[in-house]
């Protein structure tokens, strides 16, 4: 599929005010992606900020099928192809994923306890799975007539 995003250099976590063992919630959700009309589904992983873990773990609709804990180090030099889904798909990174797995690793220090709920080296399959709500990876929005806003004849005249 021409849509996999090569994986890139990781870069040094040292270089931020991040520790290597940094905690950061990683997650496989199921995207789409949109090809010659038909529209495709893509497994991605990707990293998960703290504010929406919790939303992850109060059970809200989400693409993800599964979450897990790691270090930030483990987070950067995963490679999905490692990763065995239950139903055979191949997963990719997330574009820009070393910059989001920073910022993601960031928002755990702010809030530590947002790490309880998927310790390092755990994983969650109990969420609440659902793709009613497609995430489309590279829409494209289409402007019509219609979408312009019927303004008042007098709009632009000084009465």
């Amino acid at each position: 599929m021409s849509s996999v995003i090569p994986p890139a250099t990781i870069p040094q976590a040292t270089s931020t005010d991040l520790a290597p063992h940094s905690y950061v919630l990683m997650g496989v959700a199921t995207c789409y992606v949109r090809q010659e009309g038909e529209t495709l589904a893509v497994e991605v992983v990707e990293p998960i900020p703290s504010a929406y873990s919790e939303t992850l773990i109060q059970g809200a609709p989400t693409a993800y099928r599964q979450i897990w804990g790691s270090t930030l180090e483990a987070a950067l030099a995963f490679d999905p192809v490692s990763l065995t889904l239950d139903d055979g798909a191949k997963a990719q990174r997330c574009a820009d994923f070393e910059q989001r797995t920073l910022a993601a690793a960031r928002t755990y220090q702010n809030r530590p306890q947002a790490a309880a709920a998927v310790p390092v080296g755990t994983c969650r399959q109990d969420l609440n799975y659902s793709t009613a709500h497609k995430r489309i990876l590279n829409p494209k929005n289409k402007v019509s007539r219609n979408d312009n806003v019927k303004q008042h004849k007098y709009t632009h005249e000084v009465l």
